[in-house]
């Protein structure tokens, strides 16, 4: 990976003025030349910190890009980094690793749509999770809103944005854009229903929809078949389905509201 230590101390940007500079702008590098950044990364509050901060994005050049700016945001943070849900997961449960903040796209392998969102507040209910995300539309910043995340920040984001948004969440403060979000219904009965799931019943709907049969799942997760249909049961009761069709069904029309 490109490596941004440098960025702390010497940047150009070849832009009108520091506002239009954002996430965007380091997805082309060629459009960097070097000089001091000092006084610019004093006016706009970089912090100065120890924090662990996960970046989940599987787009190689934009989760670059939020790398180095977060680095340049929060200078000395620890930054870690997963591409897939998968791979995040299996981040989170290490246990040398205690985040401080999750920076999370609603768009990658095994979170697609509101559903990862939904999983990780259920199993990681202490964590912070900020969505950054392309998918800019106030109906989609509100169900953020409603599924438990601490934060949105849209990619288009300039760098004081970002700045001021970091600044928030890690003093303790939600942040969404005030533009962005809409006025609507507190619950939703879609998404209040699979909210009631425990994490590993997620995991044998998740598998469902991936089209794995009762003894597949048992043999993924090392439980017996018989552990397998009592979690069938208990999700079919909690999602008010009668078959696996049908609750299958309801995790995909989460996973369109994008």
């Amino acid at each position: 990976m490109y490596q941004c230590q440098v960025l702390y101390a010497i940047l150009i940007i070849k832009v009108d003025s520091v506002q239009t500079f954002n996430l965007s702008t380091l997805f082309n590098l060629s459009k960097l030349t070097i000089i001091s950044l000092t006084n610019w990364l004093k006016e706009i509050n970089v912090m100065d910190s120890t924090y662990t901060i996960i970046i989940a994005d599987d787009h190689p050049l934009f989760r670059n890009a939020l790398f180095q700016s977060v680095h340049m945001a929060i200078s000395g943070a620890n930054l870690l980094e997963a591409d897939s849900l998968d791979a995040l997961l299996t981040l989170l449960s290490k246990s040398d690793i205690d985040p401080d903040l999750l920076l999370l796209d609603l768009k990658m392998p095994g979170a697609n749509g509101m559903s990862g969102l939904i999983q990780l507040r259920s199993e990681y209910p202490d964590l912070p999770i900020v969505v950054i995300s392309a998918s800019e539309e106030p109906a989609v910043v509100t169900q953020v809103k409603r599924h438990g995340a601490f934060g949105f920040i849209p990619k288009s984001s300039d760098m004081r944005e970002l700045v001021s948004a970091l600044n928030t969440v890690l003093n303790g403060e939600p942040f969404f854009p005030e533009e962005l979000i809409i006025n609507a219904p507190e619950s939703d009965n879609l998404s209040d229903k699979l909210a009631t799931l425990t994490p590993q019943q997620y995991k044998v709907l998740t598998m469902l929809s991936d089209g794995l049969l009762n003894k597949q799942i048992a043999y993924e997760l090392n439980v017996s078949e018989a552990t397998i249909k009592a979690h069938m049961t208990a999700i079919f009761r909690k999602l008010d389905v009668k078959n696996r069709t049908q609750a299958v069904i309801l995790l995909q029309q989460l996973e369109t509201q994008l």
